[in-house]
């Protein structure tokens, strides 16, 4: 079996966001990357699951610039054979998708592989688009996945009221969000192995950007708490509708 694993690097979730260029950038200056954790934690580690389960190989894939590599490494640590690294801006979805799709789809991939979504853009739709434009089966939100090794799969995801169970012929794209898998912690055997591992660096093709991004804007600071004795109920009912106006 053949998998294609997508991963992005996000800010680690204690980094301080600022921005530059009159709020149009992120800055990246002094943060610390980490691998965008739902493509972690579910969809990476679950394809080595099967890999170790039925055999095959688990390649990665991004879209971004050489500030990626050290991410990948880290990715690749985990187990997985090797990795692509195509050489562009990844800040609009549908081109993310295109370039991944066009990689992929001579690649003869039986498993495409995310994350639920990004923690920096929690944009959800990159693998949607990615099987729109190859033409293949989707499946969101995925919180388990058997294969038979028949070219048949098996998912689960939760629905309002329940779980929803779906079978699917491969190829397929696949979204993977909470339950899919646990968190991995890469020894050190594999941290000297994805040293040497092959990182091919690509060149996108053409496509055009169809979104911009005109400005971010950082939440309103909290303000401070107050504390009300616990029997002091009516002093508490007033804040709650006179301040908090929340009753």
């Amino acid at each position: 079996m053949k998998i294609l694993v997508c991963i992005s690097k996000t800010p680690d979730t204690t980094a301080k966001i600022t921005f530059t260029d009159n709020n149009t950038k992120f800055n990246e200056q002094g943060i610390q990357f980490i691998i965008n954790p739902s493509d972690e934690w579910y969809a990476l580690v679950r394809a080595l699951e099967l890999k170790e389960k039925s055999g095959g190989t688990v390649t990665l894939i991004s879209v971004g610039g050489a500030a990626y590599d050290p991410v990948i490494r880290k990715a690749l640590a985990l187990g997985a054979e090797d990795a692509v690294r195509i050489n562009a801006d990844s800040s609009d979805s549908y081109f993310v998708a295109l370039q991944i799709a066009g990689f992929a789809k001579d690649g003869g991939y039986d498993l495409i592989m995310t994350g639920k979504e990004t923690i920096d853009y929690n944009g959800a739709g990159v693998g949607g688009m990615i099987a729109g434009i190859m033409g293949l089966p989707f499946i969101s939100l995925a919180t388990k996945l058997e294969t038979d090794g028949k070219g048949e799969a098996e998912f689960h995801r939760e629905i309002e009221g329940g779980e929803e169970i779906c079978a699917v012929k491969l190829p397929v794209v696949i979204s993977c969000t909470k339950g899919m898998a646990e968190q991995r912690i890469p020894n050190m055997r594999g941290i000297m192995a994805a040293r040497t591992k092959p990182l091919k660096v690509v060149e996108p093709v053409e496509a055009e950007k169809l979104t911009e991004i005109i400005s971010f804007e950082l939440p309103e600071a909290k303000t401070g708490i107050k504390t009300i004795e616990a029997d002091n109920v009516e002093e508490l009912v007033r804040l709650l509708h006179e301040e908090a106006k929340v009753i």
